[in-house]
């Protein structure tokens, strides 16, 4: 897919980051997620700072400072306001055609930047369905996001599982909603939906 057929897709579901992100409330950031060992603060600072400076940071070739990867984002009230803007301007950084050529060094290695956007959106949708799920709201996603991740799942599942990114697959029926076989395939239990709105 070109940048053209990718970036709605990656506005869409910064657009679902964010209003996932208004729906946490601070009693919540204590409470545990289906990610052993992580609490919802530890889960949205990982989301916050891969998802929106990470995703700045790709597109403009730098690496994150240890200052952002050591910083407790949900310190601020606002938190959640400043990861919207920041989504924006995320957002914004890839659209602009030349960002899409030419690689992007990771650190570990070096990948080109059009094989790197789909997986920054599948990080989009994947850690704002485990944000959603541990807090009891719903990660909606259009049926080509959803197929767009999905594809990134199947093709990078071993690299990701390689680096304790995944879990094992979970077992999907084959004729479930293609985000739920996306989730299974990356090691989530697309169930935890409904459970979650029952335990909250």
């Amino acid at each position: 897919m070109s940048n053209h057929d990718l970036h709605p897709y990656m506005i869409e579901c910064a657009a679902e980051a964010a209003r996932v992100a208004r729906g946490v409330t601070a009693a919540q950031l204590d409470d545990p997620t289906h990610c052993p060992d992580w609490d919802v603060r530890a889960m949205v600072n990982h989301w916050v700072l891969y998802t929106s400076h990470g995703m700045e940071h790709r597109a403009l070739r730098k690496q994150l400072s240890e200052e952002l990867t050591a910083r407790d984002f949900t310190a601020d009230p606002d938190w959640a306001e400043a990861y919207a803007a920041q989504l924006d301007r995320a957002v914004a950084a890839w659209a602009d055609p030349a960002v899409w050529e030419g690689e992007i060094d990771l650190g570990m290695a070096k990948m080109p930047a059009d094989e790197i956007a789909p997986m920054i959106i599948k990080e989009l949708a994947v850690h704002g369905w485990d944000v959603a799920t541990a807090t009891g709201q719903e990660y909606r996603v259009s049926d080509g996001a959803a197929r767009l991740v999905l594809d990134v799942v199947e093709q990078h599942g071993e690299l990701y599982r390689q680096y304790d990114g995944f879990a094992d697959p979970v077992p999907v029926p084959a004729d479930a909603p293609v985000f739920d076989r996306a989730l299974g395939s990356s090691g989530r239990d697309p169930r935890q939906k409904a459970m979650s709105k029952v335990d909250q």
